[in-house]
């Protein structure tokens, strides 16, 4: 285990995907606590607020090697620099868009409003319409030009939102620019090299997993 200042960091590839997931939005909810509620927090109580164990929240806390006191608890603020120390890349990550229709243009304005080093550079689409214009502040090209915008912003992460009929095509598209992280969210069940990371988010999955646990 290496170090930064007084904060143990782990190697980032040993973490387990959903502790990964779980850091993410320990870091989002302790940001918004504002500092009047004080500068300390339990596991339990960060546990109460994403409906978890304590016991979870203690041992996603240890993997990047922090501990609390049993009389004060975790520290907000050095959670939230180890939590960024841990996930995030110190420069940042380059993230494109492909697919401007709803869907896009709703995830684009959200991430852009949202205080994150995930910062989309770039759109792609086939509607002339969308070309060469600004869809929520960012620059929408031609679904053709991906291999050179990809390199020349040296884009690694994008976020599929394109129709089920394309998206193979532009995944091989995407993989072969050198793109390294996609999110998923189309119903098609891709197959990517094991150097790039996907993450899948199918929406009606999400939605039926939801009715099931609540019809009677």
């Amino acid at each position: 285990m290496t170090k930064i200042g007084n904060l143990p960091i782990p190697l980032q590839k040993k973490l387990p995907p959903r502790s990964v997931e779980r850091l993410s939005k320990y870091r989002r909810l302790l940001g918004a606590i504002h500092p009047g509620n004080g500068e300390y927090i339990f596991s339990h109580d960060l546990a109460q607020l994403l409906n978890l164990t304590p016991e979870q929240v203690r041992r996603d806390l240890m993997l990047i090697g922090l501990t609390g006191s049993r009389r004060k608890g975790y520290s907000i603020k050095a959670l939230i620099e180890l939590i960024g120390k841990t996930i995030d890349k110190r420069e940042g990550y380059n993230v494109a868009i492909v697919g401007v229709g709803n869907l896009g243009k709703a995830i684009t304005a959200f991430i852009r409003k949202t205080h994150t080093r995930l910062n989309i550079v770039a759109a792609f689409d086939v509607d002339s319409s969308k070309i060469n214009k600004e869809t929520a502040g960012v620059f929408c090209y031609d679904i053709s030009q991906i291999p050179t915008v990809v390199r020349k912003l040296k884009i690694s992460i994008v976020i599929l939102t394109v129709p089920s009929h394309v998206v193979k095509e532009i995944t091989g598209t995407l993989v072969s620019s050198g793109i390294k992280g996609i999110l998923n969210f189309t119903s098609v069940h891709l197959d990517v090299p094991s150097d790039v990371y996907l993450k899948d988010y199918d929406i009606i999955t999400s939605l039926e997993e939801i009715g099931f646990f609540i019809k009677k």
